[in-house]
């Protein structure tokens, strides 16, 4: 029974964590509308290795983080600097997105989406303070002892419930192709706009630590 209940914590905990708009679910959106399902779900299998990957380290390291602020300090200044220029890239450099034909998406592999998968994960840091965050509230509950079988189970809930809300994106894109016009000619103000807000999020955990 603890088991079930810890798949559904990482279950839930990944669904509520990625849901909203983030660079991560609207790259795989933007990828849907812009080269299609197939594609996008290459970027998604690349998010989802970076993903686990992120989980097992947060799970493993949740004591050692949660008594070294510093860490998590360094983590949030490291994506404060990515997250930065990620926006500078989206609101000037980037090219502007286009709809491209069925005939043209069918010479396309998911090769180059799946390493751009691993990339655009691998540079977003925050999962990791967030399932640190996770793992250390089940553990304060008695949910959660830090066994490998536990973790396992925990991080298998993670990557289900992230894949959940990446599938999400990529199908819903993927059908209204017709009517995003509008969302494809602006996807880069959209995924700058995100990527200025968490630096400012950051950046507001950064002041605070030092002031």
């Amino acid at each position: 029974m603890t088991l079930f209940i810890l798949f559904i914590a990482g279950y839930l905990a990944a669904f509520v964590g990625i849901f909203p708009p983030g660079l991560i679910n609207m790259t795989a959106a933007k990828i849907s509308l812009e080269d299609g399902k197939s594609r996008a779900m290459g970027f998604v299998s690349g998010a989802l290795v970076i993903i686990g990957i992120q989980a097992f380290i947060s799970v493993y390291g949740a004591r050692y983080i949660d008594s070294h602020h510093e860490v998590d300090l360094i983590l949030r200044e490291i994506g404060l600097v990515i997250f930065t220029l990620a926006s500078i890239y989206f609101f000037f450099l980037a090219k502007k997105p286009q709809l491209v034909s069925q005939n043209a998406l069918v010479k396309k592999t998911s090769r180059s989406a799946f390493l751009l998968g691993l990339f655009i994960s691998a540079i977003n840091l925050f999962p990791i303070p967030y399932y640190v965050i996770v793992s250390i509230a089940l553990a304060s509950y008695g949910l959660f002892e830090f066994n490998a079988l536990e973790i396992y189970v925990l991080v298998l809930g993670i990557l289900l419930g992230s894949l959940t809300v990446f599938y999400a994106y990529v199908v819903v894109f993927n059908r209204l192709r017709s009517k995003t016009n509008y969302l494809i000619r602006n996807m880069n103000v959209i995924m700058g706009s995100i990527t200025s807000v968490v630096s400012l999020l950051t950046l507001y955990h950064v002041i605070r630590y030092y002031w």
